[in-house]
């Protein structure tokens, strides 16, 4: 759980840093470091669904070629 909270941490401080270096406003660089991770996650979430899904049809995929061969 630490090494969560520490990432998590480090993922805001780079997501304020690039924002606020980029647009020179620190208020846009809290914004983007608050809205950004949540994004983030939410896209994680449904890459994992998708890549899931690829996965499983891989592996159905080469459990049909074993039986035919």
């Amino acid at each position: 759980m630490i090494k969560t909270i520490t990432f998590a941490v480090m993922h805001f401080s780079v997501a304020f840093a690039v924002a606020w270096l980029l647009t020179g406003d620190i208020v846009i660089g809290g914004a983007v470091a608050m809205v950004e991770p949540a994004v983030n996650t939410v896209a994680y979430y449904f890459h994992e669904k998708i890549w899931n899904r690829i996965k499983n049809k891989v592996f159905v995929s080469e459990q049909q070629a074993q039986v035919v061969n």
